[in-house]
């Protein structure tokens, strides 16, 4: 096995332990921690070690950090949410590089329909979460505006990068699901399972396959 298939192999396996053992879980410590910033950090190296773009291996490196400073988040709500959300705002904006300078799908209209709902359908849904936002209302509405954008440059990509498309579009699914785990539970509450369950997978997979299909698309 090649080293790059190692790294994506390991990664793989520590998402997965991650989703199975602890996504739902406040407790775990350091080993927690470990397993959900080793999974991003290793699809990282995977892409790296691949030859993939280094937009690529920057958006999984920051995406890595994020994952670090939001499991550290559940130790210290007020210092590590902010740094986490701004990680995750950096690899979009990454992604988002990445994704303008792959070749686009041509004469297709319903890629111009779906870019417009996604968009609509981003911005509606932050104006419903506002209430509950309260002093982060600015860093959400800022976090939204570059996530969708992403979301809306994946929606461009040629068919051979369909797999990065899928991706993006979990990752955006994941994060509308995480937000309503961070603003709406109730204070003490513990995290819901289901939706930690969903948050987890789609963000994981979708994670996965940005790194694939940037790497590997079809021919």
């Amino acid at each position: 096995m090649t080293p790059d298939l190692i790294a994506l192999t390991s990664a793989l396996v520590l998402g997965v332990l991650y989703w199975l053992l602890w996504c739902w879980r406040e407790d775990g410590g350091l080993l927690k921690t470990l397993v959900k910033t080793g999974s991003t950090a290793l699809l990282a190296l995977f892409a790296y070690l691949a030859g993939g773009p280094w937009l690529l291996v920057a958006g999984l490196a920051l995406s890595s950090a994020g994952d670090l400073f939001l499991a550290l988040d559940g130790r210290d709500a007020d210092k590590w949410l902010k740094p986490g959300m701004g990680a995750f705002f950096l690899a979009h904006v990454a992604y988002i590089a990445l994704f303008w300078g792959l070749p686009v799908s041509g004469g297709n209209w319903l890629v111009p329909v779906a870019q417009v709902v996604l968009a609509l359908a981003g911005v509606t849904y932050a104006r419903w979460l506002s209430p509950s936002l309260g002093e982060m209302r600015i860093p959400v509405f800022a976090y939204t505006g570059i996530i969708l954008g992403m979301g809306v440059l994946a929606l461009r990509l040629d068919p051979q990068y369909l797999a990065v498309t899928l991706g993006a579009m979990m990752f955006v699914a994941s994060d509308m699901i995480l937000a309503l785990q961070l603003f709406t539970r109730p204070a003490g509450e513990a995290p819901r399972v289901v939706p930690s369950i969903l948050v987890w997978g789609l963000y994981y997979g979708g994670q996965a396959l940005i790194a694939w299909g940037a790497v590997h698309p079809f021919a």
